[in-house]
């Protein structure tokens, strides 16, 4: 059986204790995309959704996700994020979400960055749902991560 590092000895949850490793500049990049009726483009880009401004409630939602990211997933460290930014994008018939955040530290900000994208991903179809329900959220993914003693990461690398 291979050494998990969130388990003990004992094969119980806990923290990984971080606190030798040296502080180092780490970034992460996810994505995640919604893809959406034509009904659902057509009132984004006629800029009349019921709810209101879509692009900035889901950026703001995807940013204070990344800072609750260690409240949400058991056994995350909280971090000091010293950037976050979430892009979206209407290519076609999808929102592409796309989150970056930063910090200098003791572990990576992979978990931030995807639950940013994911929650803003949320925030799309909460905001969207009164015109179809059939939107489907998915290709959540790392698109890449800086620092940290495994170095960098890049998908297809």
């Amino acid at each position: 059986m291979s050494k998990l590092t969130h388990l003990n000895s004992e094969g119980e949850a806990h923290m990984v204790d971080v606190s030798a490793k040296a502080d180092t500049v780490r970034t992460a990049i996810a994505q995640s995309q919604v893809q959406l009726s034509a009904d659902i483009v057509t009132a984004i880009t006629d800029d009349r959704l019921p709810k209101g401004d879509l692009l900035a409630t889901a950026r703001i939602a995807g940013i204070q996700a990344a800072k609750k990211c260690s409240e949400l997933i058991p056994l995350c460290h909280p971090l000091p994020l010293s950037k976050v930014t979430v892009d979206i994008e209407l290519q076609e018939q999808s929102l592409v979400i796309t989150a970056l955040c930063k910090t200098t530290g003791k572990t990576g900000v992979e978990m931030e960055a995807l639950t940013a994208a994911s929650v803003a991903a949320l925030t799309v179809y909460d905001m969207c749902k009164g015109i179809d329900k059939g939107m489907i959220i998915g290709a959540t993914k790392l698109l890449r991560k800086t620092g940290g003693k495994s170095g960098d990461w890049s998908v297809g690398a």
